[in-house]
């Protein structure tokens, strides 16, 4: 109370004295997120001096009902996906140049798929750091392989925005360093069909079929033409001089359309 004021002066002093009060808890709390995003960035390895475009990063699109204000992650992950790809073509170009085309493209394609992109994610612990709603966590948002590659994408956009082109890189294939090991080897290859398998498990539960609808040639040479299938839809189609070669260019080509149908509706939203 301050001697000498009218009681409805007093108790509009206690107010203010109150709002204030909320206003030093508030700012209270924005320190200890920023202490927090600060932790998370020296636990990414990466020097972030935009801490609000990292908290965007992390900011699933469920979690903007739960907090005013808030921007979700997708323009970062647009913006990652790009310079992700750019990144993983120029160090592949770089460091295999007796590789076709081809082969690149089919390295590629594994190097930036959504599963891979997802065990990056998780390696680096950014399953936890997700800013989603209780609805979305409580549905295993938190292992959602579309979620996890997304916001992996996001990071990559923070690390180019606020730091360049080479911090960028060098966070990218520091992250994605152990399927660039499998690369090198050209042991990736047989992760086609599981890549494709985890995708679909992932998203509907289910895992795709591979059927033969085609042999020719003679015996000792024969091309066999395969589709991957999953509840009756065709998937990929792919080729080659055995079952098993036929299958993974068949789960290489629906890893690719997959992909290009996940581009496609972000760009729409």
């Amino acid at each position: 109370m301050v001697a000498g004021l009218p009681g409805n002066q007093q108790s509009a002093i206690g107010i203010l004295f109150d709002f204030l009060d909320s206003l030093d808890f508030l700012h209270s709390l924005m320190a200890i997120d920023k202490r927090r995003l600060r932790a998370w960035a020296k636990k990414l390895q990466i020097n972030i001096g935009n801490l609000n475009l990292l908290e965007q990063a992390l900011t699933h699109r469920s979690f903007l009902g739960e907090s005013n204000g808030t921007r979700s992650n997708e323009r970062l992950e647009f913006l990652g996906d790009a310079v992700l790809g750019l990144v993983v073509c120029e160090y592949l170009y770089r460091t295999y140049e007796d590789r076709t085309e081809g082969e690149l493209a089919k390295a590629k394609a594994v190097a930036v798929s959504e599963p891979v992109l997802a065990d990056a994610s998780k390696h680096l612990g950014l399953d936890k750091m997700i800013l989603m709603s209780a609805g979305e966590e409580a549905s295993g948002g938190r292992d959602r392989l579309s979620i996890l590659a997304d916001t992996f994408e996001a990071i990559v956009a923070v690390v180019y925005l606020d730091s360049g082109l080479d911090n960028a890189k060098e966070f990218c294939l520091r992250a994605l360093e152990s399927i660039l090991i499998d690369i090198e080897r050209q042991e990736h290859i047989r992760d086609y069909k599981s890549l494709l398998q985890e995708l679909t498990q992932g998203r509907f539960k289910k895992a795709p079929r591979y059927v033969v609808i085609k042999e020719q040639g003679a015996d000792h040479d024969k091309t066999f033409l395969v589709e991957a299938r999953l509840d009756g839809d065709v998937l990929g189609v792919g080729t080659g001089k055995s079952k098993k070669q036929a299958e993974q260019a068949a789960a290489l080509e629906a890893l690719e359309k997959c992909r290009t149908q996940l581009q496609s509706e972000h760009a729409k939203e």
